[in-house]
């Protein structure tokens, strides 16, 4: 886009007013807090934001478009669409496997779906809101995932589909359980919220499932403040999700636009009159789930920084685990086998055995300007929202519910410096110490 002599000189005031405001502040051990999460924003992310703003581009726009191409080839997939959250992302993914026009492969009430009981609430709502039975299965204490034998074991005859997500960075099984549900005829939805950037087995998240979502809360890989993404290389399924995002509509104009396929009022759907309004005729219950142009604006320049952040995310995390290296009474994160993860969390559990538990360490680290977060929800079949709700423990739980009781996270995100990293990890390595724990 040209820029007026106008909208350039506001831009760079914008870029001066950044740099007039960027201050870099001492680490004050004890003083200065350290998140365990948040948004890394540099002076290309408001100049950004306040050309979409000059533009006065408050809809989704040519830089949504733009945004929904470039993700689309970043996590190799033909289509994706973005959504004002990842919430919305997921709910639209499983939605979409109970449209119409899949014919005898949609689901329907009373289907079932495998999912983990330890995780965000989000990955399990929309089987329920549609309607769906979740199906429980437990994880591993070192991946925080499940694994592809617990999934397989889980099936049963109701069983149609995997809605799994990557856990705090961490890929799961993904290429066998995507052969799990490709041998079984199941969909697999791969929650990619926390993962944006991780590789298993060579190849980036969010490419293995029928779809997969992605989160751009400022919570994570990068962000757009709020926003959210579906990906799928499935024309049909696509179709179905731009359907259910822009009010479940069968018209698929861009906004602005009219007539794009040329015959708006020739058609005859349902039992509507002939050439009734394309623009107005739906074909699916849906939402408006939207993005808009300033969401899109800042996400296509996080976007670029995306391999950089991964990189520091890295580092923060092999950093923290180096230094926790053989320190007792805590069990460590592990990388699932075969992945690079780009990670969202450091994660630990307390050793059930250990003479400390977890809210009196999680106590001494917060006093301590350090910000910790649990393992999201824990066992979600514990929670007050599912205790009436229908589902199926595929077997027992019991490390889903270790870790609603041992575990917590603290930050790796790109916000933090190797100075923050090591006074998180003497700071554990202090408590542990003075609590007796012993090596065993």
């Amino acid at each position: 886009m040209e820029t007026s002599d106008e909208a350039a000189a506001v831009l760079d005031a914008v870029r001066a007013y950044h740099r007039s405001r960027r201050t870099e502040r001492e680490f004050v051990p004890g003083v200065t807090e350290i998140w365990p999460s948040g948004a890394v924003l540099d002076e290309d992310d408001r100049v950004a934001l306040a050309e979409a703003a000059l533009d006065m581009r408050i809809a989704a726009g040519r830089s949504a478009r733009r945004f929904e191409s470039v993700f689309a080839r970043r996590l190799g997939r033909r289509k994706a669409h973005l959504t004002n959250s990842g919430s919305s992302a997921n709910l639209l993914a499983l939605s979409s496997l109970t449209s119409h026009l899949l014919e005898d492969e949609r689901l329907r009430p009373g289907d079932e779906v495998v999912t983990v009981a330890a995780g965000f609430p989000t990955t399990v709502n929309p089987i329920l809101q549609n309607g769906l039975v979740p199906v429980f299965v437990d994880i591993d204490l070192r991946t925080y995932n499940t694994t592809a034998e617990r999934v397989e074991r889980a099936i049963g005859p109701r069983t149609r589909a995997i809605m799994i997500a990557h856990a705090l960075g961490n890929p799961f099984q993904a290429r066998e359980i995507a052969q799990i549900a490709e041998d079984r005829g199941l969909f697999l939805v791969e929650d990619n919220c926390d993962a944006v950037g991780s590789y298993y087995d060579g190849q980036v998240t969010g490419s293995f499932g029928d779809l997969s979502t992605v989160s751009f809360y400022p919570a994570h890989h990068i962000t757009m403040g709020e926003g959210g993404c579906v990906l799928t290389s499935n024309l049909l399924l696509a179709r179905v999700v731009e359907s259910m995002r822009d009010w479940g509509r069968d018209c698929w104009c861009e906004p602005g636009e009219s007539d794009t396929c040329r015959k708006r009022f020739s058609y005859q759907l349902g039992t509507l009159p002939q050439g009734y309004d394309h623009k107005y005729t739906f074909s699916h219950v849906g939402y408006n789930l939207k993005g808009t142009d300033l969401q899109a604006a800042l996400g296509l320049t996080q976007l670029e920084k995306l391999d950089s952040f991964g990189e520091a995310r890295r580092r923060n995390w092999r950093r923290m685990r180096e230094g926790l290296d053989g320190v007792p009474g805590l069990i460590l994160p592990e990388a699932t086998p075969g992945s690079d993860p780009s990670w969202f969390g450091f994660v630990v559990t307390v050793d059930p055995e250990a003479p400390f538990g977890r809210a009196e360490l999680v106590r001494f680290l917060e006093s301590r300007r350090i910000g910790t977060r649990l393992l999201f929800a824990g066992n979600l079949t514990r929670h007050p929202a599912y205790l009436d709700r229908p589902h199926r423990v595929a077997e027992n739980l019991d490390n889903s519910d270790i870790a609603t009781d041992q575990t917590f996270w603290t930050g790796v995100y790109p916000g933090l410096t190797d100075e923050m990293i090591d006074y998180v990890v003497s700071s554990i390595t202090e408590f542990v110490k003075e609590r007796g724990a012993v090596a065993p």
